[in-house]
């Protein structure tokens, strides 16, 4: 198997942006990330489990949690390899997450495909979903590069990873199958740090610098720039959906209308919006509508209530936080400075 110290072999000279390294290391990272993917004792088990399951994941994103966790060790002067584990088990949980996620929101499409429960059906789907889960501990528990106490360390981050996720799942299926309207943007910044941010940015960052030897207060730094930038990061999704360039040429451009998603450009509408126009658009949400003239009348109600500024310039502030906290907190390294780039693509991601 190829390790993450292969990878850098591979790139002499790492580009020094966090983009730039995504670009160049994700694709080779994936190989890695899939290795923790077992196979069957049985044909059917591979034709049902882990075939479909190898395929989703190799249908990847951007691969930026696992990038994230290997830079947080080394910004602590860590061995990345050691971080192999758990950056895959992150990176397993989201998969588990996505494919969790697709079948409550009866999502169509991901990342340009159709979603697994449309091309495996509902059962199989959540069965591959279950999978994925059972590896996130599993993958850390078998490390033989791991001594037990920090297993029992990063196990427990997982752990509490979990059920943060599922917190915010929660809340924001259950805002949608109640039809909730009165949800303010306190309260979504709530659902969005739970659901997102601790498996985007927080544990992430604070698993790699806990496996590279961090001590508690830069174990804690980076915690704290990863829960900033990965709300950051949901809000700047959140407006990617609404207004995206790159998006709008993709079939799912706006299906957070459709699906009404209480995201925070819509909470902030609703409590700002002209009683007319918070009528019309509670109605747009509320008719899971496909029509691409009504969710453009949509977008333009987000924009009338300034809204949509609004939800930029919080990412940014967002953005602008955890700079200052990773700056303070961390010594200066290579590594802290593509972490601060990073920070920046995730609000830059409009332009």
């Amino acid at each position: 198997m190829e390790t993450i110290n292969d990878l850098v072999a591979q790139l002499p000279t790492p580009p020094a942006t966090f983009e730039g390294r995504l670009d160049a290391y994700a694709p080779l990272m994936g190989g890695i990330i899939n290795s923790f993917i077992p196979t069957g004792s049985h044909p059917d088990m591979d034709r049902y489990l882990y075939d479909p399951l190898r395929a989703y994941s190799e249908n990847a994103g951007k691969r930026h949690r696992p990038l994230i966790c290997f830079e947080a060790c080394r910004a602590v002067g860590g061995d990345m390899q050691k971080a192999t584990s758990a950056a895959a088990a992150i990176e397993h949980f989201h998969t588990a997450a996505l494919i969790h996620d697709d079948i409550a929101d009866e999502g169509e499409l991901r990342r340009g495909m159709p979603c697994m429960h449309l091309t495996e059906g509902v059962g199989l789907a959540i069965n591959a979903g279950d999978l994925a889960l059972s590896t996130v501990n599993g993958s850390v528990v078998d490390d033989p590069l791991l001594d037990d106490a920090t297993k029992v360390r990063v196990i427990s981050e997982l752990i509490n990873m979990t059920r943060r996720t599922i917190e915010g799942q929660a809340m924001d299926l259950g805002w949608a199958r109640d039809e909730r309207f009165d949800i303010t943007p306190e309260d979504y910044l709530v659902m969005a740090m739970h659901k997102t941010a601790f498996y985007s940015g927080a544990v992430p960052l604070a698993v790699g610098a806990i496996i590279g030897g961090g001590t508690p207060s830069e174990v804690e730094a980076l915690r704290s720039f990863g829960m900033k930038c990965g709300l950051a990061f949901q809000i700047q999704d959140d407006l990617l959906n609404l207004i995206g360039t790159e998006e709008s040429t993709k079939k799912d451009f706006r299906s957070d209308i459709t699906e009404g998603k209480r995201t925070l450009v819509v909470v902030h509408a609703l409590q700002n919006a002209e009683p007319a126009d918070r009528e019309r658009l509670i109605a747009i949400l509320s008719g899971k509508e496909r029509d691409p003239q009504v969710l453009a009348e949509a977008v333009g109600l987000l924009e009338k209530a300034g809204s949509i500024e609004y939800a930029r310039a919080y990412a940014q502030d967002l953005t602008e936080q955890a700079k200052a906290v990773l700056s303070e907190g961390i010594a200066p390294s290579d590594s802290r400075e593509v972490l601060l780039s990073m920070a920046d693509w995730f609000v830059e991601r409009l332009s």
